[in-house]
């Protein structure tokens, strides 16, 4: 030992568990009366948001919910969804945000999966969620939130109240003045999020206090967000917790603008009527505003940051962002890394280069996030890095604090996906010579479609349930307006026949809708000699 290791221990009053939920409790104190949430006619305030927070952790506790408890949500981007983001923590709890895009069986399979106490669900969602607890094992309080400001020109309608309680009713159960819970240890988990469906491995990602903070301060710097930041809620808050973002704005007091559909003249609305300054989304975000109708456009003076992520945007939309008023920030990361964890760091001597030139620079993923320790692409087997040539191809990897504590209830797949030390992404990639990453493959053939994940292999097996299908592949394809979407090649059953709509409509009965091919192609499907498929053989027919 040495000096610096005597009589110098931890103690209270030297060392704290991070924990985003400071930032709220920080913002509340210094601007209690700044506007924290707007949502359609709703202003609240730091000080309300805060004390409805404790409120829901108050009556949590009393219900019993404590630590490592699971809380289920199945929320729009509203402001219960933001209250639960930070009430949930407060009482030791751990946070499930629910894709509201899922079908009802893989709902079920989260929440017995989970083991969840309780579930709040928005009215918009009811049936689903009514469906897919008639199929689960486990049966928990059910909370319903109904919106006060759910438009009534809205594209879907409320269903029925499926729950006992309502959730004005309990947050008035809570006191506003909770003395809530600072973690025990800053590994605790504070939230859930699952990336694949009941097939396979389940695949629950925990995060945990100490990643969800550091992100908070890493947003705040890969974003610019100085002053009084005012952002956009574009990014559904159930994918990765909206990329850390609930727990981010509250470190500059920024104020959170709820959209609860992305719709161009309420993007448009928005960014005019309250100088909106940031937003995140996938480039099918960018491609409907850049190509949103004159008559729902609005003018306004100041540049907007565009935070997008999943496949690189084209550079025809790159410039009409451009010419639109946004800043585009191209960002690359996984769930497993909450989110965004690479960031393509713009060089000012890159804006002296031409279209193609900037394209080509922007399409890259970049280089690692303020609180990411380590990204390298490697060969998977000798785990060595490859050359920073930009041509020899390896596996993304990361380590840090931003990576996930492991998979809920499956030690064998953390153990794969932390093997040698570091996190395995399964994206396949290049190092170029400047140090910056740029993604070449999916190496688990996952299709990102506006923004969300689909599973190649989910969607063959529902094909491969059709009696007259003998062979299936999906792979993806080039859409404009998603990014992404499924396309299946299909061989027949000798003798048996079926059309494409009919396909298609078989996937729509045991899959999300967002799933389901958008093509079906009749062909021989290429195989080795042993029978595998060559999807690389498909990848290059798509092209052509």
């Amino acid at each position: 030992m040495g000096i610096y290791d005597e009589d110098l221990d931890r103690n209270a009053a030297n060392y704290q568990p991070l924990t985003p939920l400071s930032h709220l409790s920080r913002a509340a104190q210094i601007h209690p009366e700044r506007i924290a949430i707007i949502h359609g006619s709703l202003r609240r305030t730091y000080r309300d948001f805060y004390a409805r927070s404790r409120r829901l952790a108050s009556a949590l506790a009393q219900r019993g919910i404590g630590r490592g408890d699971t809380v289920a949500v199945m929320l729009s981007n509203t402001p219960a969804m933001l209250e639960a983001h930070h009430g949930v923590p407060m009482a030791g709890a751990v946070l499930l945000s629910i894709n509201t895009r899922l079908d009802a069986e893989i709902i079920a399979f989260q929440l017995d999966h989970s083991e969840t106490k309780i579930v709040v669900v928005d009215r918009e969602f009811s049936a689903v969620m009514a469906a897919a607890l008639d199929k689960a094992r486990v049966t928990p309080l059910v909370v319903d939130y109904d919106d006060p400001d759910f438009p009534e020109d809205a594209p879907a309608k409320k269903g029925q109240p499926i729950g006992s309680l309502e959730w004005e009713a309990l947050l008035a159960e809570g006191d506003p003045a909770f003395e809530w819970h600072m973690p025990t240890d800053e590994w605790d988990a504070i939230s859930l999020n699952y990336t694949s469906g009941t097939t396979g491995n389940p695949k629950g990602v925990v995060y945990h206090h100490r990643g969800a903070a550091l992100m908070g301060y890493a947003n705040i710097v890969a974003a610019g967000m100085t002053g009084h930041p005012v952002y956009l809620w574009t990014l559904p808050m159930f994918h990765c917790n909206g990329w850390c973002f609930p727990w981010t704005l509250a470190l500059q007091a920024g104020t959170h603008v709820c959209l609860r559909w992305v719709r161009p003249k309420a993007v448009y609305d928005a960014i005019a009527d309250h100088g909106v300054t940031h937003l995140c989304g996938a480039p099918i975000v960018m491609a409907t505003l850049v190509n949103a109708d004159e008559a729902d456009k609005r003018d306004f003076s100041h540049t907007v940051t565009f935070n997008t992520a999943a496949a690189p945007p084209p550079q025809s939309v790159l410039a009409g962002m451009r010419d639109a008023g946004f800043a585009v920030n191209h960002l690359y990361g996984l769930t497993e890394t909450y989110g965004p964890a690479v960031v393509n760091a713009w060089k000012a001597e890159w804006d002296a280069l031409d279209g193609p030139g900037q394209a080509a620079k922007k399409a890259r993923q970049g280089v690692r996030y303020p609180a990411l320790e380590d990204l390298a692409v490697m060969d998977a087997e000798t785990m060595e890095k490859v050359p920073a040539d930009g041509e020899t191809i390896g596996e993304v990897m990361f380590r840090g604090n931003i990576v996930m504590r492991g998979y809920l209830k499956n030690p064998g797949a953390s153990a794969e996906a932390f093997r040698g030390g570091w996190f395995h992404s399964g994206d396949l990639g290049v190092c170029h010579e400047d140090g910056y990453i740029e993604l070449k493959d999916r190496a688990k053939d996952i299709i990102i479609s506006g923004g969300e994940n689909i599973s190649s292999i989910e969607v063959e097996n529902a094909l491969y349930q059709h009696p007259a299908v003998q062979t299936a592949a999906v792979v993806a394809r080039h859409d404009d307006k998603w990014g992404e979407v499924p396309l299946a090649f299909v061989e027949l059953k000798p003798g048996r026949q079926v059309t494409a709509e009919e396909l298609i409509a078989h996937c729509r009965e045991k899959l999300a809708r967002f799933k389901c091919p958008k093509e079906i192609r009749f062909a021989e499907v290429p195989k080795t000699s042993t029978g595998k498929i060559q999807k690389y053989v498909l990848r290059k027919m798509t092209e052509e």
